[in-house]
């Protein structure tokens, strides 16, 4: 076997009664609870360097099974074993919140060799760092560091186990920061070469299919999301966090609250078997989103407090916490939570005052607060709408301009308003509804599960002008009112709720009320 046929280099060809390396075989070929096994076994039997190479393969694999937080203690247990510079161990600690042993754990020795792998861990180390800075342009050099750190990895023949690659790393940030399209070629990258092995080709899959999404390329999301869960193997907590949050996604950017509901009960395993760590804000603030719009807010309250937390440990950096300002702020309209919602538009405030990327999302959560205080600006709408859709959130931008279009009084102005909507989201075809969702596992009846889903079905099959009639006739307003605001008859208004009443099987006014607010909370 040649240096660069061997998957763990320096271990002195270990033989298969070496529970080290074969634990950090295991690992590099994607069968982690083999990995994990042989790794305890070695921490428990082994010599002196079994034991440090054991618990380094801990220290790779946890992260995977989205325990960061125990893959901290072991590089504290290998930083008492084997004082000096540990670059790998940033990664874990910074994760977890703990950023002045982070910090410490990079100050490189003067002997520190200069190899490939050796400075590849270096820069990953220095990029994350640099994410946390706050300083202005941080950001920069933290995805060029993450960017270098990439490259070098890819140079190298040396295999050993990795927690996570610094593509994933890079493209994380990048997808935090609203730009898909310095994410993907990170990706690319890492698919040609291999980065991680087995044990992170899905993980590289996903990640594709988030920024996919970010570009509003739905066909692409899915086809990588069908990529990744075509990977053998079992499908590990990190992984499967970032995989359904990327399905309840696109559910909800397809309107289709029946498969927001069939998802959900997989989406709390995913939240109960992964502890809130810095790089799984994304899934975590698109499930708080989708908790909001199913009135399953308490599943996700701790997981949120547990995010603001370590968010605070770090100093709340702007890299980190837009995208996530952003999440909280559309669960919090979504449920009509204001204060909340002026909180993070508060934080997203801040973070625009060193992330220029910030600054539309912090201009457009401002506009939305005074929308759903009545007050409506046409052209400042039609700005911010504008503006979210060059950071990848064009989907959000759509649904200000149309609720802006339904709360003005301003005929002109609600006509512009509803013709910014639909440039600003690309077309989509409406999605067919399904069969009735199985028994979900809250407990809930047949006959609730079965309601939900003919709400659903409804609320697939309207018309926009249906879904604007629906959402005017909630504020109250006649069917004389309804027929001015939108430019149409009063005749042809009474013809539109007649035909929703049919589809809902509403008995009574209060009916028609009561399934409405359901069916328009539903909507994108």
């Amino acid at each position: 076997m040649t240096p660069a046929d061997d998957p763990c280099p320096g271990l002195d060809d270990p033989t298969p009664d070496d529970d080290a390396g074969a634990a950090a075989r295991a690992a590099l070929a994607g069968d982690l609870g083999t990995a994990l096994r042989l790794a305890d076994s070695a921490l428990r039997t082994g010599d002196h360097d079994g034991r440090l190479l054991g618990a380094r393969v801990l220290a790779a694999v946890l992260p995977q099974r989205g325990l960061l937080a125990r893959a901290a203690e072991v590089h504290r247990w290998l930083a008492r074993q084997a004082p000096g510079s540990s670059p790998d161990a940033v990664l874990s600690l910074l994760g977890t919140g703990a950023l002045d042993e982070a910090r410490d754990a990079v100050a490189a020795p003067a002997d520190a060799l200069p190899g490939l792998r050796g400075g590849a861990d270096a820069l990953v180390a220095e990029g994350l760092l640099a994410s946390v800075d706050g300083r202005d342009g941080s950001a920069g050099t933290s995805l060029s560091l993450l960017v270098r750190a990439t490259t070098s990895l890819a140079a190298t023949a040396e295999r050993t186990p990795l927690a996570d690659s610094p593509a994933a790393l890079g493209a994380l940030l990048a997808l935090h920061r609203g730009e898909p399209e310095l994410a993907e070629p990170l990706l690319d990258l890492a698919v040609d070469a291999d980065l991680g092995g087995p044990a992170l080709r899905r993980r590289h899959l996903l990640l594709r299919a988030w920024s996919a999404m970010l570009r509003d390329d739905e066909p692409a999301a899915r086809s990588a999301l069908a990529a990744a869960h075509d990977q053998p193997g079992t499908t590990e907590p990190r992984d499967e966090l970032l995989a359904v949050a990327c399905e309840v996604a696109l559910a909800r950017r397809d309107g289709d609250t029946r498969r927001l509901l069939e998802l959900w009960s997989r989406a709390r395993q995913a939240l109960l078997r992964h502890p809130v760590d810095l790089y799984c804000l994304l899934p975590v603030g698109e499930l708080a989103i989708a908790a909001a719009r199913l009135g399953e807010d308490p599943w996700v309250e701790p997981h949120l407090a547990a995010a603001g937390t370590l968010l605070a440990a770090l100093g709340d950096p702007p890299s980190w916490s837009t995208a996530w300002h952003w999440a909280r702020l559309q669960a919090a309209i979504t449920a009509d939570d204001r204060t909340t919602a002026g909180t993070h538009a508060a934080a997203l405030d801040t973070a625009a005052t060193v992330n220029d990327r910030a600054a539309a999302p912090a201009r457009a959560a401002h506009v939305w607060l005074e929308v759903l205080a009545g007050q409506i600006d046409a052209e400042a709408v039609t700005a911010a709408a504008t503006a979210l859709r060059a950071v990848g959130l064009a989907r959000d931008g759509a649904r200000l301009a149309g609720e802006a279009a339904i709360r003005t009084t301003d005929r002109t102005d609600s006509a512009t308003l509803l013709a910014c909507a639909r440039t600003v989201t690309a077309a989509r075809t409406p999605t067919a509804p399904g069969p009735v969702p199985a028994l979900p596992d809250d407990g809930a009846s047949r006959a609730t599960v079965v309601t939900r889903a003919r709400r659903e079905a409804a609320s697939g099959q309207l018309t926009d002008r249906e879904r604007d009639i629906a959402e005017l006739v909630l504020e109250g307003m006649t069917y004389r009112e309804i027929a001015g605001r939108l430019f149409l008859s009063t005749k042809t208004v009474e013809h539109h709720v007649a035909r929703i009443r049919r589809r809902l099987g509403s008995e009574s006014r209060a009916e028609l009320f009561s399934e409405l607010r359901v069916l328009v909370g539903a909507a994108p």
